[in-house]
C-alpha cells in the first residue's frame, strides 16, 4: 500500500469487477448506502475508445457525511466516499482511495469527525480478505 497525493493505492488480489462485488457486498452489510457504481471501462467503449477495466464506486452514510459537510460545505468535493478499482497494463489490479488524513489536513477537520470517513479503511481490508 503507498500514499501519493493523498491517494493511497493498494493493490487487489481480485479482478476489477470481482473487488467491486465485493467491496459492495461488505458496504450493504454495514447499512451504507451505494450511490454509484460506474463502469468506465463500459462507457469508455460506448464511444468507441479503449480503457482497461476499471471501475468506480460511490457510497457513503447521510448520517456520517451531514456532519462533515456542515462543519466544512466543500468537503461535498470529496464526499461520497469513492472507490476506484482499475488494472494497470502489468494486469495488477489496484484499489485507489483518499486518504482520510489527507482529508483532514484539507478541510481542517476535528478527530471527531474524521471517524465519519475512517470507515473507508476497514472496509477494503474486509472486502480483500
Amino acid at each position: 500500500m503507498n500514499a501519493n497525493n493523498g491517494i493511497i493505492n493498494q493493490p487487489s488480489p481480485y479482478s476489477v469487477n470481482e473487488a467491486i462485488d465485493r467491496l459492495v457486498s461488505v458496504i450493504q452489510a454495514k447499512g451504507i448506502t451505494i450511490f454509484a457504481r460506474i463502469d468506465q471501462q463500459a462507457e469508455a467503449e460506448k464511444v468507441g475508445l479503449n480503457l482497461l477495466p476499471t471501475q468506480l464506486l460511490l457510497f457513503g452514510n447521510p448520517k456520517a457525511g451531514t456532519p462533515l459537510m456542515v462543519a466544512e460545505p466543500t468537503i461535498a468535493l470529496d464526499l461520497p466516499l469513492k472507490i476506484l478499482a482499475y488494472e494497470a497494463t502489468d494486469k495488477t489490479v489496484w484499489l485507489s482511495y483518499n486518504d482520510p488524513n489527507y482529508i483532514k489536513q484539507r478541510y481542517s477537520l476535528p478527530d471527531e469527525l474524521v471517524k465519519n470517513i475512517d470507515v473507508i479503511i476497514p472496509l477494503i481490508h474486509q472486502a480483500l480478505l
